[in-house]
């Protein structure tokens, strides 16, 4: 093995280490009130606005959106994680030592974007555990399950990167989740099938990217799907792909963070 391979390699491994420990270190604001935040939308959501709606696409309304409720916080936690722990290495100067390293800037990303995606990832684990308390869940196909999740987390975690490096101050690090994500996020067939829209809406629907990422989790979990998974993971991969080299193009021009 190669020198720079082991320090890139070095490198690695302590910016995930990091990124880590500080979410499991501050684990009552980073873990807890996301699983406080989704147990609530089992109960009011689930059990007592569901029981009026009855079925959806074959499945009591619990089911249904146990599934959506799970993804939601994969995707809310991987985008925080990381547009939080970047920012505050740019405001802190950190982030300029990691330049000026011979750390290759793939190592920097994989980093950071490891770190959001273990978070995500955690924090899906932990609300998957507490649905069992509301609905009995079980795997259509473990396959397409894992890979969604995995593909939906990295793309946010990439999302989130490119939020921290444009940001500013630290208000700005929440314009994205509050305009952008929170929107999308509840529109995304969540709690509904956009098959109970009107024929244009359904259409509209389509261009909303987390609405792909939604229904291919849930064919993953229930086996049914408002769109083609196919289209879906295919979609999922080329943003992750655009997301990833724009990232390095960021890192490599230094852009928002030498100062």
């Amino acid at each position: 093995m190669s020198s720079e391979l082991r320090a890139n390699l070095v490198a690695l491994e302590t910016i995930v280490y990091r990124e880590v420990r500080r979410f499991t270190r501050i684990w009552p604001q980073t873990l807890l009130p996301p699983a406080i935040t989704m147990a609530l939308y089992f109960v009011i959501f689930g059990n007592l606005i569901g029981r009026q709606i009855g079925e959806m696409g074959g499945f009591s309304y619990m089911d249904y959106i146990v599934p959506g409720l799970i993804m939601m916080s994969v995707i809310t936690n991987s985008y925080s994680n990381v547009v939080s722990s970047f920012f505050g290495s740019k405001f802190q100067r950190s982030v300029e030592e990691l330049l000026v390293s011979p750390v290759s800037p793939h190592t920097i990303l994989l980093g950071y974007t490891i770190g959001g995606v273990l978070r995500g990832l955690a924090v899906g684990v932990i609300v998957t555990f507490l649905s069992l308390f509301f609905t009995k869940l079980s795997v259509h196909h473990i396959g397409v399950t894992a890979l969604v999740v995995l593909l939906t987390a990295t793309i946010f975690s990439l999302g989130g990167f490119i939020n921290a490096v444009y940001a500013r101050n630290f208000d700005d690090i929440s314009i994205i989740p509050t305009f952008v994500l929170t929107p999308l996020t509840y529109l995304g067939g969540v709690f509904y099938s956009i098959n109970l829209l009107p024929p244009f809406w359904q259409t509209v629907s389509l261009g909303n990217p987390i609405l792909h990422m939604v229904n291919a989790f849930r064919y993953g979990i229930l086996g049914v799907s408002d769109i083609n998974i196919g289209v879906a993971i295919a979609l999922m991969l080329l943003t992750m792909a655009v997301l990833y080299v724009a990232c390095i193009h960021l890192l490599v021009s230094g852009r928002g963070m030498r100062q």
